[in-house]
């Protein structure tokens, strides 16, 4: 535990109440109490941690009665959560964020080992390299999508 860090014990804390609930419904100004960190930390865990890619959908009401709200999404459950994922990819995607996609889509059991290796192949810069890591990222944003695409209605 020595090795972590303030945004990593945030992170743990905030998906242990995801565990017992698939909703989570926070104040940033309490969370960052009980860490004695500014909010502005728990934005940027929320922001780095709980994105779409990695399964979560985050609603913030800001003002007095303000809440950020967490939801664990289940993938097979709402075609809606493929678009999103379709949506936040864009024109291009970093082969880090298309790798936490297929995580999220095997954890979410959309897919299985041997295809998340045969996708993560795919889209590995060793493949799909054209020396311009504008247009490796744009081939893989293309790939990714692709393959998201297949999955709302391969079923």
């Amino acid at each position: 535990m020595a090795d972590e860090n303030i945004s990593d014990l945030i992170e743990k804390y905030l998906k242990k109440i995801l565990a017992e609930n698939e909703t989570v419904k926070i104040r940033r100004s309490e969370i960052a109490g009980l860490f004695d960190v500014v909010p502005s930390q728990i934005n940027y865990v929320i922001n780095t941690r709980f994105t779409i890619q990695n399964g979560y959908i985050v609603e913030s009401k800001r003002g007095g009665g303000g809440y950020i709200r967490i939801e664990k999404v289940h993938l097979l459950d709402d075609i809606d959560i493929l678009d999103s994922l379709i949506a936040a990819i864009g024109n291009e995607i970093s082969k880090r964020d298309s790798e936490t996609i297929v995580s999220t889509l095997y954890n979410n059991e959309l897919i299985n080992r041997r295809e998340a290796s045969i996708i993560l192949s795919a889209i590995d810069k060793s493949a799909i390299d054209l020396n311009n890591n504008e247009l490796t990222a744009i081939l893989r944003a293309n790939i990714m999508i692709s393959i998201l695409n297949r999955l709302k209605y391969d079923r």
